[in-house]
């Protein structure tokens, strides 16, 4: 396994295979975690990556419970159901029967039941990102990555930091609506994308636009005109895929790792 090419005009592989492209998916699944650990984040279980599944479309796969992000690897990654059952992946070192983080299920799963176009969500506790969610206000265009959501944004405004019923994680799904990233209030930042890497990009991207925020917080912002320019640009799902291929090549220079 390596690394796709890396050019200008380079876009998410496509595969005939179903199989090929559920390898694929897990691949970048891991490495999202991979990438997680290396950036110092969800040291304490905190954050959940899915993948959906290319076949069984209503399912995706995620990190089974217990494994540290840093060791993440495709034979870690379990596949849920919809009804939040593990039926795939993951065996133990002891044979246990593979557990999931069930805040995961309450929040990914009415994500992508409401958003068949997405193949990832990703959400974890980060240090500027969660400080900036407390704030319950959106990202204004005080910086070139900012322009990628401040027309692509939204907020959760419930008071449910620890999500723990499908109810609360569909409420979500509706404050999100069609946008890449939602402010889960109090709580932290989530993105969504085409692909594993799309979401990771942005991601990444929209922590350091949070960074951003609670370090300038009287920066002026550039017209609406100028960031709608720039948004032309920074709103492609190739800006948020290029982001992750830069990050993973960074962080984790052999992909074969993960398996």
């Amino acid at each position: 396994m390596g690394y796709p090419s890396l050019r200008r005009d380079s876009v998410e592989p496509s595969f005939d295979d179903p199989a090929e492209e559920r390898l694929h998916r897990k691949r970048q699944c891991a490495l999202g975690y991979r990438v997680f650990a290396a950036l110092r984040w969800g040291q304490l279980g905190d954050g959940h990556i899915s993948a959906r599944d290319p076949e069984r479309t209503d399912h995706f796969w995620l990190l089974r419970y217990g494994v540290p992000f840093e060791r993440a690897t495709v034979d870690d990654l379990v596949l849920v159901a919809p009804d939040g059952s593990v039926v795939d992946g993951g065996p133990t070192t002891r044979g246990d029967e593979a557990e999931i983080n069930d805040t995961a299920y309450y929040i990914h799963m009415p994500i992508h039941e409401a958003r068949p176009e997405i193949v990832s969500a990703v959400h974890t506790h980060t240090g500027y990102g969660t400080p900036w969610a407390a704030t319950v206000e959106p990202f204004r265009a005080i910086s070139q990555e900012a322009c990628s959501f401040v027309f692509d944004q939204s907020i959760f405004r419930g008071e449910e930091v620890n999500v723990m019923d499908y109810q609360t994680g569909s409420r979500i799904a509706e404050a999100m609506g069609t946008t890449r990233l939602c402010f889960l209030r109090n709580h932290g930042l989530l993105t969504v994308g085409r692909s594993v890497a799309e979401a990771m990009g942005f991601y990444v991207m929209a922590e350091r636009v949070a960074e951003t925020h609670l370090k300038a917080p009287s920066a002026k912002p550039i017209s609406d005109e100028a960031a709608k320019s720039m948004a032309e640009w920074a709103e492609r799902p190739e800006v948020g895929w290029v982001s992750f291929q830069y990050l993973v090549r960074t962080v984790v220079p052999d992909p074969s790792v993960v398996g």
